[in-house]
């Protein structure tokens, strides 16, 4: 059974820093680019940041691009986000998951960022 379990959200002021984590189960992590997205109230989920299978290579939506940086650890199955400089639009429940044929999303971990 395919589990995603995202974890390391939480309430941060403007500027501030937060690590997610995400821990795969079920399927072979390793052999996937992976994503993380996230949803904003009222909003559509947005893909904000990929990784090749390997981590060799990262992609960034504009909005974050500079202040996001993804990585993975195949060894542990476990992919992370390290979110600096966070900004109140970066409120959102953040989720993990492939680029394509996604598998069901997990429950996500809030982010919410607010002074």
């Amino acid at each position: 059974q395919v589990q995603l379990e995202e974890s390391g959200g939480g309430l941060v002021q403007p500027g501030g820093s937060l690590r997610l984590s995400c821990v795969a189960s079920g399927f072979a992590f390793g052999i996937y680019a992976m994503g993380w997205y996230r949803q904003a109230p009222g909003k559509e989920r947005e893909l904000v940041a990929t990784i090749t299978r390997y981590g060799g290579r990262a992609e960034y939506t504009d909005s974050v691009n500079g202040r996001f940086t993804i990585s993975r650890d195949n060894t542990k199955d476990t992919m992370y986000l390290q979110m600096n400089n966070l900004q109140i639009e970066d409120t959102a429940v953040y989720y993990c998951n492939r680029l394509e044929n996604l598998y069901a999303w997990g429950q996500g971990t809030q982010v919410t960022v607010s002074s």
